[in-house]
């Protein structure tokens, strides 16, 4: 029989050779179809009596990337669809079954009486390290690269294809919880090592290393189906298994605070799986998918974290005149912490840099900068000593200027101060090609202003980096007033280039992520200035999701820099811009307490020299005007106000016309500072809720607390006629 996705070739000892091959795709994913070929291909060998064993593999660099989640979320609208028409019970049952499918396809290879080899020759993660876990028998190419994992808790989901049941009877249970919960991917020698893969071979050698096992009288059972097996940490209810499940109960509240259904069921399918026979523990498995598949909080993190944002990384946002542009060498001018480290993250993409500073020393600490990270990346086990010596070769530090005269693009990440750049600027402007792009690394100064000081307004833009540079994926490209397309499709290609998310956002102060989260700041200082326990503050903006308490976020940022922008923005658009009591209160804690955050060890918090934990500064009482009983505040309202604070101030980006695609909004806001992910992001929090019930809620927060959390005119026009942001400015569908 012919496969659209795959290849059968039986040989003469009577190995079947099945390879996946999707057509028109660089990755083989789980799709309708390949789910259903493999189910008929499971069948085709089982019942030929001339198949003594079948090895799957893939023809692609990797094995597979895991499951469409387009699949997934044509499900629940197929749920949505026979709810409508039959009912609760019916739906139920149709998504039960529909999920189930795959698990099912997958425990009858695991039965087929026929054995069965994963020849894993690159990534295989999610659905597709499933299918290698129900074979008997798991090898691998030799090659550091590859990564073998479950990663669906990361966007709101669990492995549901049996997953939770056969990676707990394979590891020990701290090990498999790990692996579960927190969804990171491991090297194949961690995975040998943990029992998850049988053997590691050279390449060449994979595809008959699988066949020989075969060959050699390869068990066609899995060890949880032979008689007498034993769990890997012993039965749940054992000593052992006492010590790790109330425990890691504990691990999961305080990492999670009970915000992500589908780390709860992890927990729960693996507790009670464990107790049961292996088939009566997939089903346990997949009701609890089926239920994890209808929350808000799945579809939610589906669409953001997956559709979102792979569309973004494909380009949505391109305009889709300008050709392709390939960025091979750039320029960063302003060699200092931020400089220094995207001229790392792009010489480790590939690209020759030059790194300009105001003389050759401060240039060459910048080049320094880029030495010590990837050094650290060494000893991680994350780099070669040889990949060092060609990142390091890729990064030219100067204090000239005429070394611009040959690159394709100039990122200005000089001082936030509008004259540095405007000299930047001047000077540069001497040297440049004629078509080169010149972007501003600025976080807060209007694109627009900027490139007043700039010949070229049409090939000025911005691009703005995230702190730190080698971790955050998220970049803003601001789009100035007379920024012409070429600028932008260069900026957007040279972001996907160096492996980051990009969102195009329209000029404004601040943006799009530091307008959103100034106002989580603030709104923790306000808490601050009513009397609130400062740890309750920190606390209560974790429990609604957020990374980091505003405090403690606060001092990252620094305490001076912080009341740097106050009086900027005081300057630029008067006393009413600001808040003078916070302001008041930057002032005691900068100018007159010297404690300007993590840099100076002293903020908000005190930090210790050496590896001590931090803590909160003994002397923050003394600052607050009152101190209210943490037991007369209301913990739910303190979490909302985080949330509702930020997501007001999206919705007003979106009516200022600053973000016009809610794509970017949501992703942008988990990627770039962290918004409860659960929630799919600032407008998705609004779009869940409703938007009515979203409005009443600012309403009774407004009159508590003010006009900050005043919805703006298009949140109560939304209101009224029941629309969302995905529905009314529905998003255009990824260039191709």
């Amino acid at each position: 029989m012919a496969y659209k996705n795959f290849k059968v070739e039986t040989d003469s000892d009577g190995i079947a050779l099945v390879t996946w091959d999707i057509p028109g795709r660089s990755m083989n994913v789980l799709d309708e179809t390949s789910t259903s070929e493999l189910d008929a291909i499971v069948k085709e060998t089982t019942a030929d009596a001339a198949v003594k064993g079948v090895v799957i593999t893939s023809a692609k660099e990797a094995f597979c990337a895991g499951a469409d989640l387009s699949m997934l979320e044509g499900m629940n609208q197929a749920y949505a669809k026979v709810f409508k028409e039959q009912g609760e019970t019916a739906a139920n049952q149709m998504l039960f079954e529909q999920s189930r499918r795959f698990s099912l396809v997958l425990r009858s290879i695991e039965t087929s009486g026929k054995p069965w080899a994963a020849a894993i020759n690159g990534l295989a993660l999610g659905g597709g390290f499933e299918i290698t876990l129900c074979c008997h028998y798991r090898v691998a190419a030799e090659n550091p690269k590859t990564r073998l994992g479950l990663p669906e808790v990361k966007v709101g989901l669990f492995p549901g294809a049996g997953g939770t049941q056969r990676v707990p009877r394979l590891v020990p249970p701290q090990d498999a919880m790990t692996i579960l919960l927190k969804g990171d991917p491991v090297t194949i020698d961690k995975a040998k090592q943990l029992n998850l893969i049988h053997a590691i071979v050279p390449a060449a050698d994979l595809i008959k290393s699988a066949k020989d096992w075969i060959k050699g009288g390869g068990k066609a059972v899995a060890p949880w189906d032979e008689k007498g097996f034993k769990l890997p940490g012993g039965p749940v209810f054992s000593k052992a298994g006492m010590m790790m499940f109330p425990a890691g109960n504990a691990i999961y509240r305080r990492e999670t605070y009970d915000n992500y259904p589908a780390a709860r069921a992890i927990m729960s399918c693996v507790y009670e799986g464990l107790q049961l026979p292996i088939d009566a523990a997939l089903r346990v498995e997949s009701r609890y998918f089926t239920s994890v598949l209808r929350s808000k909080e799945a579809a939610a993190m589906i669409r953001s974290l997956f559709l979102s944002m792979q569309e973004l990384n494909k380009g949505a946002r391109r305009p889709k005149d300008v050709p392709a542009t390939k960025v091979k060498k750039i320029a960063v001018i302003g060699a200092g912490f931020m400089g220094a480290s995207v001229g790392y993250v792009s010489a480790r993409a590939g690209l020759d840099v030059v790194l300009i500073d105001r003389d050759q020393e401060s240039a060459d600490k910048g080049k320094a900068h880029a030495q010590k990270v990837i050094e650290d990346q060494i000893k991680k086990g994350r780099a070669k000593a040889d990949d060092a010596e060609k990142l390091l070769a890729r990064i030219t530090p100067t204090a000239d200027y005429a070394a611009l005269k040959d690159v394709d693009l100039v990122i200005e990440a000089v001082f936030e101060d509008r004259r540095v750049k405007a000299d930047t600027f001047a000077k540069a402007q001497e040297y440049l090609k004629p078509d080169v792009i010149f972007a501003s690394n600025t976080s807060t100064l209007p694109i627009t202003s900027l490139a007043e000081s700039f010949k070229d307004q049409g090939k000025f833009v911005g691009i703005h980096f995230f702190s730190p540079v080698e971790k955050m994926m998220l970049v803003e490209i601001i789009k100035g007033k007379n920024t012409g397309d070429l600028a932008l499709a260069t900026a957007l290609d040279y972001v996907r280039q160096i492996g980051k998310t990009p969102i195009v956002v329209n000029d404004s102060r601040g943006f799009f992520a530091n307008r959103c989260v100034g106002r989580y700041v603030a709104e923790g200082n306000e808490m601050f200035l009513e009397g609130v326990p400062p740890a309750m503050i920190e606390n209560c903006a974790k429990m609604a999701g957020m990374p980091v308490g505003p405090l403690s976020l606060s001092d990252e940022v620094a305490l001076d820099l912080g009341l740097k922008i106050m009086k900027a923005t005081e300057a630029d658009l008067g006393p009413n811009a600001i808040n003078p009591d916070q302001k008041k209160l930057m002032v005691e804690m900068v100018e007159k307490q010297g404690r300007l955050g993590r840099k100076n060890k002293k903020g908000f918090y005190d930090y210790p020299e050496g590896k001590g934990q931090k803590s909160l500064w003994p002397g923050l009482s003394a600052l607050q005007p009152k101190q209210l009983d943490p037991d007369t505040l209301d913990i739910e309202e303190l979490k909302q106000r985080f949330l509702v604070v930020q997501a007001v101030e999206a919705a007003r980006t979106v009516e200022d016309h600053v973000i016009t695609d809610p794509r970017e909004a949501d992703v942008g806001s988990i990627l770039g500072f962290g918004f409860a992910p659960f929630t799919g992001g600032t407008l998705s929090y609004i779009d869940f809720m409703g938007t009515k019930t979203f409005v009443e809620l600012c309403h009774k927060l407004e009159a508590k607390y003010g006009s900050r959390f005043t919805p703006p005119k298009l949140l109560e026009e939304m209101a009224a006629k029941g629309e969302t942001f995905y529905g009314r400015f529905a998003p255009k569908k990824a260039a191709a």
